[in-house]
């Protein structure tokens, strides 16, 4: 398999260049990452199908990754519960090397192909559960594990990788596959296939909740009112709902502390 992350850079004599062409040709790397994802939609849009079907049913969906990737997707699903209002168990993820590894990385951790189903067993995984395998290179063996031992276990996977025909691409059900070219930095998977996961996983997350129904209309009607910030959205949100001034909207979202509850008894009382 040869490994396009692994190529070497189109850009030679890094440490010769002024800031501004640094700078210049890294965003001029960066914008053929969205056309890279873009190829991959026919891919995700499978996978997206899949994983609200088994959300349906009650399923939760996981990431699994290392370094980078495992990093990127517990991010992905931190931001969830915030954003969509979702029990913290909806969206799992797992990095290689535990929780220490999110902050500081945890040496071959990532070579162990046992320790990802371990680490899923602790959360009673079953057959509704969807894992997805984060992965630049497509080859981390924690990642190929994982997804072995779940494909044998009858759950459904896939996989984000930046590679093309990859390990962890075979063992994946549902492979996305977003082959964004050699790094900046000769295999800095951080860059281009870092930022290229990052599109892949808001796109994946924020398709499912919408299709699972955490959105209404394109508001966040379901998002956690954990700071002023967000209050002061939830109450623009309901005066645009329902009309109040922001007085009486202010009133009414404090009364039921959450958006789509202030915006519905407001409209069932109206009717």
């Amino acid at each position: 398999m040869v490994r396009v992350t692994e190529k070497e850079s189109n850009y030679q004599d890094l440490d010769k260049m002024s800031v501004n062409a640094l700078l210049t040709s890294m965003n001029k790397e960066d914008k053929t990452v969205p056309l890279a994802v873009e190829q991959a939609i026919p891919q995700l849009e499978a996978l997206v199908k899949i994983t609200v079907e088994k959300m349906k049913k009650g399923g939760r969906l996981f990431y699994i990754g290392a370094g980078t990737s495992g990093r990127l997707g517990i991010l992905d699903a931190s931001e969830c519960p915030p954003t969509f209002g979702v029990p913290f168990d909806w969206v799992i993820g797992l990095i290689a090397g535990g929780d220490s590894a999110i902050r500081k990385a945890v040496e071959f951790a990532e070579d162990d192909m046992e320790q990802a189903w371990k680490d899923m067993e602790e959360y009673d995984v079953d057959k509704n559960d969807v894992i997805i395998g984060v992965a630049a290179s497509g080859t981390t063996p924690y990642v190929i594990g994982g997804l072995r031992r779940a494909n044998a276990e009858g759950l459904v996977t896939g996989c984000v990788v930046c590679n093309s025909s990859s390990p962890i691409a075979e063992e994946a059900q549902y492979p996305v596959e977003v082959i964004v070219g050699p790094e900046f930095v000769t295999g800095s998977t951080r860059l281009k296939s870092g930022t290229a996961q990052k599109l892949v996983l808001n796109m994946l997350s924020t398709s499912v909740m919408i299709q699972l129904g955490r959105v209404k209309g394109n508001k966040m009607v379901d998002m956690q009112l954990s700071n002023i910030k967000l209050v002061a959205r939830g109450v623009r949100m309901v005066m645009e709902e329902t009309g109040l001034d922001q007085e009486a909207a202010s009133a009414l979202l404090e009364r039921y502390g959450n958006v789509r509850k202030a915006i519905e008894s407001y409209q069932s009382l109206k009717s």
